[in-house]
């Protein structure tokens, strides 16, 4: 039986299931000169080349959000008591 491929492209989608080193990690996160998506250096798809500025928006946005979304559900939830709920059924309508 031939062994299978632990790297290519399927769909054009690429994947890479070789044993990652600290070098081959730092030179796919960290590639001047390429687009903001790069190649992961494990695993299937795409990653943010940290190199690109276009990056560390997408980043500081995420972190923005993250902040954001933390920040609402600490302040929603000291505010906001029990309280009873009115709960109406219409029951008019008799099945015959």
């Amino acid at each position: 039986m031939a062994d299978k491929p632990t790297s290519g492209e399927i769909l054009g989608v690429p994947y890479n299931f070789d044993r990652p080193s600290i070098g081959r990690m730092i030179s796919s996160y960290w590639q001047p000169g390429e687009g903001m998506l790069v190649e992961k250096p494990f695993g299937v798809g795409y990653t943010l080349n940290l190199a690109n500025w276009r990056s560390w928006i997408v980043v500081l946005v995420a972190g923005g959000l993250l902040w954001h979304q933390e920040q609402g559900a600490s302040e929603g939830g000291a505010d906001r008591q029990d309280e009873p709920v009115e709960v109406i059924v219409d029951d008019s309508e008799t099945d015959d």
